[in-house]
C-alpha cells in the first residue's frame, strides 16, 4: 500500500456513467478516493449516501469524490441511480486499481476491496489514509475533516509565503 507522502498510483477505469476516468485527470484538485467492498450492501450504502450528503461541502473546498469497487459498471450504475449519487463510482472488476493501492483481498468472485479512503492532494500525493473506521459512513465525515485540514494548511502556507 502506498503511504502518506507518496505519489498516488495513477489508474484508469470506467465510471458508472460509462466514461473513462483517470486519476491524473483530476490533477489540480483534491481527490477523495474511497474504496468500498460491495455495491448495494448495507455498509457501502450508508457510506455512499453519507458521501453524497456531504458532496456540496467537498466541492465548495475544491475536492472531488470518487468511489471504487470490484463491482461491474452496471451494478455501480444501478447503485448510483438507486441512491442518487452525484459522484463517480469506478468499476475495478479485476482488482487492478485496488492492487495498486494495496486494498484488494480475495480471488475470483470473492475479490473485493477493503473499506479504505485515500485523501490525495492537488499534486497527486497521498495526504491521509482512513481505514478500519466504524461505522462505514464515518469515512465521509473523517474524509471531509482531512480535506479541510489540507485546504487550511495550504492557505496557511500561502499566507506564510506572503509575509
Amino acid at each position: 500500500m502506498p503511504g502518506v507522502g507518496e505519489q498516488a498510483p495513477d489508474f484508469e477505469g470506467i465510471a458508472h456513467t460509462g466514461e473513462k476516468i483517470r486519476l491524473s485527470d483530476f490533477r489540480g484538485k483534491i481527490v477523495v478516493l474511497y474504496f468500498y467492498p460491495r455495491a448495494m450492501t448495507p455498509g457501502c450504502t450508508r457510506e455512499g449516501v453519507r458521501f453524497n450528503e456531504l458532496l456540496d461541502e467537498f466541492e465548495k473546498i475544491g475536492a472531488v469524490v470518487i468511489g471504487v469497487s470490484t463491482d461491474s459498471v452496471e451494478k455501480n450504475r444501478r447503485f448510483a441511480e438507486k441512491h442518487g449519487f452525484r459522484f463517480k463510482l469506478v468499476s475495478d472488476e479485476k482488482g487492478e486499481i485496488g492492487m495498486k493501492y494495496g486494498v484488494v483481498k480475495g480471488e475470483g468472485s470473492n475479490l473485493a476491496a477493503e473499506r479504505v479512503t485515500f485523501i490525495i492532494d492537488s499534486e497527486g500525493k497521498i495526504r491521509a489514509i482512513l481505514r478500519n473506521i466504524r461505522p462505514a459512513e464515518k469515512h465521509a465525515d473523517l474524509a471531509l475533516e482531512e480535506v479541510k485540514k489540507l485546504v487550511l494548511g495550504k492557505k496557511a502556507e500561502r499566507v506564510g509565503e506572503a509575509i
